[in-house]
């Protein structure tokens, strides 16, 4: 399995405790999630119909402001995992650095993989690759200047991952045009990532590429069920994103007595340069806070947001004894 955030049972093994005694941080997934509520026996029992996936379908049109077609998956993960099968192998090129699964999954099944550090490097690629906004620098890119990129290119996949509290970077309105792939992750936003809920938008024939390949019952009875619920609570999200804005100006100062830099970030998750990243990180293991570091940015670490007041505290006793 290749580095991510989320591997806490690596922090248990290298500095001990239980899962429950740490506060994960390392990963971009709200830490004070949506309420999931009663969940009836009905979807745990039965398989999903035609019309609760419809509904689902029909709710997360309405969060992401779209009316074009769209197919739920297993997370972002599993959209990624079949992007290979909508066309034949040919040059790809992502911008780097970011998410690190797309290189490997494109590299196995043939395709010549380049990663490249501007947005005009992508010219000509038969797939290009933008996550907006970025993982892990936070990078943000306007919508016109993505959708002048688009018939320049063969396929151009929008990564949106962590755009739900930015959604004016969203192109999810403009992915009727050919070319086009909107994905889209639940579980970061909503907290939900152990639910495994995501999205693709796009033009009709890709949606119906991607509902083939994801079989008949993509997604569980109980991901339907809470995602109908969460996806048109409009007043949550447009709460959370207020909160999260203002937890990522309190994390960004209570950092400051480390001297770390902001490098960048979403509402999410903040990246900070450090003077030693695996030394910052494992100084705040110590307290039973885990953190992410990357192999090829020494100096990087990144923190999500704490969620509950007593975890801002432990934060702040961490960092300043």
């Amino acid at each position: 399995m290749r580095e991510h955030g989320g591997n806490l049972d690596l922090a248990q093994q290298r500095f001990g405790g239980r899962a429950e005694d740490w506060i994960d941080l390392s990963t971009g997934i709200n830490r004070l999630p949506y309420p999931v509520g009663e969940i009836g026996a009905h979807h745990w029992q039965a398989l999903p119909s035609r019309s609760e996936i419809d509904a689902l379908h029909q709710a997360a049109r309405h969060a992401y402001r779209t009316s074009e077609p769209i197919v739920a998956m297993g997370g972002a993960q599993a959209a990624i995992q079949l992007l290979p099968q909508l066309a034949p192998p040919g040059r790809a090129r992502i911008l780097a650095p970011t998410y690190n699964e797309y290189a490997p999954v494109l590299s196995a099944a043939g395709w010549e993989v380049e990663e490249v550090r501007e947005l005009d490097a992508l010219v000509g690629a038969n797939l290009a690759i933008v996550v907006n906004p970025n993982n892990p620098d936070g990078r943000r890119y306007a919508p016109n200047d993505l959708l002048e990129l688009l018939p320049l290119v063969g396929r151009l996949v929008i990564d949106e991952s962590f755009v739900d509290a930015v959604p004016e970077l969203s192109l999810a309105s403009e992915a009727e045009q050919p070319g086009l792939l909107i994905l889209r992750s639940f579980g970061k936003f909503y907290g939900l990532a152990g639910l495994r809920l995501g999205f693709v938008i796009g033009n009709s024939a890709d949606i119906a590429k991607l509902a083939a390949a994801s079989g008949p019952w993509p997604v569980s009875g109980a991901a339907i069920a809470i995602g109908c619920r969460a996806l048109r609570d409009d007043a949550w999200a447009k709460a959370t994103s207020a909160r999260l804005v203002r937890d990522c100006a309190r994390l960004d100062d209570m950092v400051q007595s480390q001297g770390w830099r902001l490098v960048g970030g979403t509402p999410l998750f903040r990246l900070y340069e450090t003077p030693d990243a695996l030394a910052a990180q494992e100084e705040l293991a110590r307290g039973q806070i885990w953190s992410r570091v990357f192999a090829k940015e020494p100096t990087w670490l990144r923190l999500g947001l704490p969620g509950s007041e007593s975890e801002w505290t432990r934060l702040a006793e961490v960092l300043t004894r």
